[in-house]
This record gives C-alpha cells, structure tokens and sequence, in this order.
C-alpha cells in the first residue's frame, strides 16, 4: 500500500502550509504575493518560511494537494476586476465616455500614505508628525492600530496631547482634500485624486481604544486635561475606555470593593443586563446570603428598561474607575506598570 502524504495542516499551521506554497515560487512572485499582504501578515509568514527549512517531500506534496484542492473551488471572477470593467467599458462606449462613467461607479480608492503608516514604528510617525497641526496628528492617530497610535501619542509633545486626543474624539468625516494634504505631508508626493470620497475615523470610541492604550500616568493626565476642554466629551471616552464587561478582569479583592460602594438597587439594576458568567463573578465576591437577596430581588423586579440598566452600570464604573484613581484598586489592562 502506498504511504499517503503528510497532511500539510500537520505542521503548525496554515501559514508553515503558506510558507512552503510562496518558497516554491519565483522570487519576483513571492514578492508579488507578500507586496499583497498587510504587515502583521508577512512577519508571520516571513517567520514561518525560517520554520520550514527543513520541510520533508511528502509535506511539500502534501501543500500542493491542498492547494490545487482549493484552487478548483475557486474562480477568477473578480481578480483584476477593475482592468477587465475599464476594458469592456471603452471597447463599447469609447475611452472619453468609458472615462466618465469609471469616475462614477469605481469604488474610493484607500489613501496610499495612510496606508503606508502601518508599516512605520511608532518613533518614525511621532516624527513626521511632531511640527504639524494637531488635526494632522489626530487623522493620523485615527487611522492607526490603538496600540502604535498610543505610542506615538506618547511622543509628542505633552501640551499638544489632550488637544490631539479631543481633536479624534470629535473627528468625523475627512475630505478627499484633506487626506491628499496628508499625502503630501507624509510622503512627499501627488496623491491619486478620489474625488467624492471621504473618509469616517474618529470618533469617542477611537479616543478611548488609545488613550486605553497608553501608560496609567498618563491616561490619567490625559483624561483630567480633557475635562477641562470637553467635561462631557471627557466622560463619554472614560465610559468607553472601561465598559460593563470589562469588570470580568478584576481580582476579586478589587471586585468587593467596588461593591461596597455601590448601593443595592444599582446593583440590582445592572446586573438586570449582565453576562450571566460576570453575574457569577460578581455573586462571588459577596456573601451567599447577600447574593441570593440580590438574585431574589433582579427575578422580582421582571422587565427593566434598558436605559436604566445602562446608567446602572456607567454608576458603578463610575465607582470602579474613582477608586482605581485614588489607588484603591486595581483595573488592570496596564501590563507595563510596575510597582
């Protein structure tokens, strides 16, 4: 009996099955295929192909199998769709008409320069940034992962910081001239006009994610400074930062805490809307006969509605987060704070 192939997914994975695939072509083609990927994607695919070095024959025919296997489930409907529209469009209504219509119906175009950031450290875009107007600075930190827009946050200058992060909050709509300014900026060179085109980043969810981002120190300053520009915007973004579920990561201790101050009947009411598994957690941090009398108490009250059971809970994060400033508890999410 023949021996079959080693299964190809035996490796560690789908991208050791990727690696082996691109490391059988040319390598102009490869580079073809990585220059497609995004950036996280080929650090791990490059660390996968150093993986693979030692691969056996019967996984390298085992990859192909796979391949091809997929391969016929597939079509090429769709690839290099734009080139084959714009070709059926001038051959039957002429390239001046077939120009026209192209403009109307192809889709926005992502900006290169924006796009070009995710493969930029944190240092180089603090860089590029550091001189020019904080609205510059906010749609270039609005169109980062948060985590590298925290970095860069954290760069420049601390007057400008607050500002910056109000400046994303409140971001909305970015025109196509604005975003070709970026392009000037960033890069050096004519932007591709899309015109009619915009561009939605921003926004108090996106100002948290980054100011979540950032060292305890300095969310702290960062949210205080706020206040003082925007009380309400200020808040909205804390309430953004640390949501409901979020207290499913709190040690037990800190968990007590926060119930202590928390009257009953708030209590009552927001668990109305909770994770049956964080309602366990939180039961857990109190007295059997406490927990039950809460239990009793929701299975009473039957429907509530759920904006009470939203400002419920915004009350007890409210609690949560106030007792984290004064260092009574502890929140978590700063991984990089040490004491």
């Amino acid at each position: 009996m023949a021996d079959k192939k080693a299964d190809p997914m035996s490796l560690k994975g789908g991208s050791e099955a990727a690696a082996i695939l691109l490391m059988l072509l040319a390598e102009d083609e490869a580079a073809e295929v990585l220059s497609r990927l995004e950036p996280d994607e080929v650090q791990q695919l490059g660390g996968a192909m150093f993986s693979v070095a030692d691969v056996s024959e019967r996984q390298v025919d085992g990859v192909l199998d796979l391949f091809v296997d997929r391969a016929k489930t597939r079509t090429t409907l769709g690839f290099a769709a734009d080139v084959q529209i714009r070709g059926m469009m001038e051959r039957a209504l002429g390239q001046d008409r077939a120009e026209n219509v192209m403009a109307r119906i192809t889709p926005p175009q992502r900006v290169v320069s924006l796009d070009s950031l995710k493969w930029m450290d944190a240092r180089t875009i603090a860089q590029l940034i550091e001189h020019e107007h904080p609205q510059v600075a906010a749609v270039v930190l609005a169109h980062l992962e948060s985590g590298i827009a925290a970095d860069v946050l954290q760069l420049l200058d601390e007057e400008f910081q607050a500002d910056i992060v109000y400046r994303i909050a409140t971001l909305g709509e970015v025109s196509t001239e604005a975003l070709e300014e970026l392009e000037r900026i960033l890069v050096k060179q004519v932007a591709k006009s899309t015109s009619g085109s915009s561009s939605k980043r921003g926004g108090a969810a996106e100002a948290a994610k980054i100011v979540n981002s950032t060292r305890t120190t300095a969310e702290q300053r960062l949210i205080k400074a706020l206040s003082k520009l925007d009380k309400a915007l200020a808040r909205t973004i804390e309430d953004e930062m640390f949501i409901f579920d979020d207290l499913m990561g709190v040690d037990d201790k800190s968990m007590g805490a926060i119930l202590r101050g928390v009257e009953n009947d708030t209590l009552v009411v927001a668990l109305k809307g909770a994770d049956s598994s964080l309602r366990q957690k939180i039961f857990g941090c109190m007295s059997s006969r406490a927990a039950q009398s809460i239990q009793d108490e929701i299975a009473e009250r039957g429907p509530m509605r759920l904006a009470d059971v939203t400002e419920a809970q915004k009350v007890i994060l409210r609690t949560a987060r106030q007792l984290a400033a004064e260092g009574t508890i502890m929140l978590g999410g700063k991984g990089d704070d040490f004491v």
